[in-house]
């Protein structure tokens, strides 16, 4: 018998020809499915990200790194033979779109496992799907941990960087600075959501606790389109290291904004939103030396960092010197994951899959770690890999490797 137990009524799945390159187009109107082609058992996994809207730079990013890592699961004829499906929809950057979409492709198809979207709004809107389903679910690109903690997730992994982690991060980068040219006034612009409250919170606290002084903390609203007093409060308390963790939409406005106000902070972390290539298309120079913490970066190595690199060059770069975005590898690391958990589950069932979830190590291009009993990983495991925007290339500057750049500070005003 396979590893895998396909005993149970698993609908075999059949691609449609005529697609472009290594995409299928399913029956499913608006899907797109991942994979070899032809007809045999799959283990199937649904996932919506956003294509469109406010968030589909980013989406689309990760989308890429989804793709590499279905060409990873799918090597060698599968996992033990089982050839492994991604059917995704364009969740539109809305979580009801979203919910709409997974329960389209669910009531489709035999699905085993559900992926993710970009963002905590989206990625909680999943989440509350695939448990009231009781089938995995994995996801990337939230930080938030108070969903994550309310004792009521059963299904969810996050294989991914948390607040904790991220503000911990963004104190070692600062302590990489010569201790006479550390910034030391700090300001936050928080966010009016729970995210936005924790991660201030958490910097606040962090921070303070290393000696700096939290000069400023104000809050503000998603879709805000003036910052100006933002900006003028920051200047008129001196702040030098600026922290905040915007929608890529309020970052990019935010940063044109500084750039014309005559002020400019010597550090500026945007959490978030300097994400996505559409940070550097909307910015170009004035979005440069912006610091991000999305949990994975070019010049990151070991656990198939190589690998990664070597497949994106052979499916995605248009130039033999084209790097992945960030989200590239977040999503390729979501992939691993899953592989290594199908293969410590010998089976497709999905309290096995939990089983395996909880009790694996896992090892993946942004680390090595275990999940907690939150489905977060272990406190302290993951270091929130962090790049910087250099000339148009996000390069890593947290944690330090062989392949790593230098951090730019100060900011050129």
């Amino acid at each position: 018998m396979d590893r895998f137990d396909n005993s149970s009524s698993r609908r075999s799945y059949l691609k449609t020809a005529g697609a472009i390159g290594a995409l299928g187009v399913s029956g499913l109107a608006g899907c797109t499915a991942f994979g070899g082609g032809g007809e045999s058992d799959t283990i199937t996994i649904a996932a919506a990200v956003p294509e469109t809207g406010p968030l589909s730079s980013v989406g689309n990013e990760m989308l890429n790194g989804y793709q590499l890592g279905i060409d990873l699961l799918n090597q060698d004829g599968g996992v033990d033979g089982n050839e492994v499906e991604l059917i995704v929809e364009d969740d539109e950057s809305d979580p009801k779109t979203l919910r709409e979409v997974l329960q389209q492709i669910t009531s489709d198809n035999e699905v085993d496992m559900i992926w993710g979207s970009f963002s905590s709004p989206l990625v909680m809107a999943g989440s509350a799907f695939a448990e009231n389903q009781g089938l995995p679910f994995l996801a990337v690109a939230t930080c938030f941990e108070e969903p994550l903690t309310d004792g009521s997730k059963e299904w969810t992994y996050t294989p991914f960087p948390k607040t904790r982690d991220v503000t911990r991060a963004t104190g070692e980068i600062l302590g990489q600075l010569p201790e006479g040219n550390r910034p030391q006034r700090v300001g936050i612009w928080e966010e009016n959501s729970g995210w936005g409250a924790e991660m201030a919170e958490a910097w606040e606290s962090k921070l303070s606790d290393a000696g700096y002084d939290v000069a400023m903390r104000s809050t503000y609203n998603t879709g805000n389109g003036d910052f100006s007093t933002l900006i003028s409060q920051a200047e008129s308390a001196n702040v030098e290291a600026l922290l905040a963790n915007p929608q890529p939409p309020d970052g990019i406005t935010a940063m044109k904004q500084l750039r014309n106000s005559g002020y400019m902070p010597k550090f500026v972390e945007f959490v978030r939103a300097a994400d996505p290539q559409a940070w550097w298309s909307a910015l170009g120079e004035a979005g440069n030396s912006v610091i991000m913490s999305p949990g994975w970066a070019p010049g990151m190595t070991g656990n198939g960092n190589e690998e990664l690199l070597n497949a994106y060059g052979e499916k995605f770069a248009e130039s033999d010197d084209e790097i992945p975005r960030v989200m590239v590898g977040v999503g390729y690391n979501l992939a691993q994951t899953t592989l290594q958990a199908l293969q410590a589950a010998e089976s497709t069932e999905p309290d096995a899959v939990r089983s395996a979830l909880d009790e694996e190590e896992f090892n993946t291009v942004i680390g090595d770690f275990s999940f907690d009993e939150y489905g977060m990983p272990q406190e302290g495991q993951l270091a929130a890999a962090s790049a910087q925007w250099q000339d148009g290339e996000q390069r890593l500057v947290f944690p330090q490797t062989e392949q790593s750049s230098e951090l730019t500070y100060p900011i050129e005003g």
